[in-house]
């Protein structure tokens, strides 16, 4: 579904990603994991259209979306949900899945997927006219995931969806992607700075280390494989 041949983003001087080629596989969840700073936020901004490449390309179903406008690739399938959520704090919950469908005009259908979303995430449903801003963390982040849904992408980013969240929540999120992945047929990408749990429910995996892809492999593989359990799993 998705490919990426040779990417370089830059900021001014500085090169963040250098030069890295990666595939998303239909159906699958791929995750792409790393330090902080190694450059997995910029490789989903570039996908979507956030940040430039200087060079490079991306490839959806077929489609050179490199540098295509951050809309125009929402329109073509692809919508995240980004690092730190980006909620709109003064809307309601309701009002921010709504965003979620700002291209979209089938009302009856907006209406069934943010039910769908409810039944994911029923502590949204409870909140539905509290504005963003007053839900605790994991509340924004789940809201943050439904919104991107509401787009009905094929292709879901999620950027550090464990961040600053309450570890309780945090099993509940990533059961909702499994699930997201399962019952929608949505293939997701996933850049998670935890590891661990980001292997235990991906199928195919990338670490990813200053800028430059390190390894790969099925995601139970590269969880067995000693120098990411020493750097990322915290083993000895």
């Amino acid at each position: 579904m998705l490919e990426i041949r040779d990417l370089h983003v830059r900021y001014g001087a500085i090169a963040a990603i250098r030069g890295i080629s990666l595939k998303v596989e239909t159906g699958q969840i791929v995750t792409l994991i790393g330090a902080n700073g190694a450059g997995k936020s910029t490789t989903l901004r570039a996908i979507s259209g956030i940040n430039r490449a200087s060079s490079g390309q991306i490839i959806f179903d077929g489609q050179n979306i490199t540098n295509l406008a951050a809309h125009k690739i929402v329109a073509a399938g692809i919508s995240m949900a980004p690092e730190g959520r980006m909620i709109f704090a003064n809307l309601s919950a309701r009002e921010n899945l709504e965003m979620g469908a700002y291209l979209r005009k089938d009302r009856h259908e907006i209406n069934r997927d943010i039910e769908f979303v409810f039944s994911i995430f029923p502590k949204l449903k409870e909140r539905i006219n509290q504005p963003g801003g007053k839900l605790s963390g994991g509340e924004q982040q789940m809201l943050a995931i439904g919104r991107s849904l509401m787009a009905r992408p094929r292709l879901l980013l999620l950027d550090e969806p464990s961040l600053g969240i309450a570890p309780i929540l945090v099993k509940t999120i990533f059961q909702s992607i499994v699930d997201i992945n399962s019952q929608l047929s949505t293939t997701i990408f996933l850049v998670e700075q935890n590891a661990h749990l980001a292997l235990g429910i991906a199928n195919y995996a990338y670490v990813l280390e200053t800028g430059q892809l390190r390894l790969e492999g099925a995601a139970s593989e590269i969880a067995k494989n000693e120098q990411v359990r020493k750097a990322y799993l915290g083993e000895s």
